[in-house]
């Protein structure tokens, strides 16, 4: 069981890194460049505009902060192996999920919120990758939610 637990806090905490490595992408598209010498700044775009950066930078730590706190939870209430078992690989994948989601939707034109076009643009192969896993896990990450109130309530006195 602890097994479990410290793959979700191992794979949490490297969700948590990499959105923070999007913070640089943030402040690319935030000033138009990086700024390697103070005062002069290297002009340069990057794909994405500064919305969808941030969107990935504080969701994908939200989604690492999820599994941590999850796997700290379920370790607390002293759940089940099997429990434990489903949890991570639900929330793990849900992490994951939406990291990528986060990343099509910088690329993709229709910000991958459609497999279609839709009014912020066209479609695109990024926009499929990026939102099919994610949408499969927004109906596994809210199960993986309600077990844990469930089992959260059953430990109450």
């Amino acid at each position: 069981m602890k097994y479990s637990y410290h793959a979700m806090l191992g794979h949490g905490f490297l969700i948590i890194f990499l959105s923070m490595c999007l913070g640089i992408g943030l402040l690319i598209s935030l000033v138009g460049g990086m700024e390697l010498i103070p005062g002069n700044i290297i002009a340069f775009s990057i794909p994405g505009d500064s919305g969808a950066w941030a969107r990935a930078h504080v969701g994908g730590i939200l989604n690492g902060m999820l599994i941590v706190i999850g796997a700290l939870t379920a370790s607390h209430l002293n759940a089940e192996t099997a429990f434990a078992k489903r949890l991570c690989w639900m929330l793990v994948g849900t992490g994951y999920a939406n990291f990528v989601f986060y990343i099509a939707a910088i690329i993709a034109d229709n910000r991958a919120l459609t497999f279609g076009s839709n009014q912020f643009g066209e479609t695109s192969i990024s926009a499929i990758l990026g939102l099919l896993p994610a949408l499969v896990f927004v109906v596994i990450s809210l199960i993986a939610v309600w077990s844990l109130m469930r089992l959260a309530f059953k430990a109450a006195p």
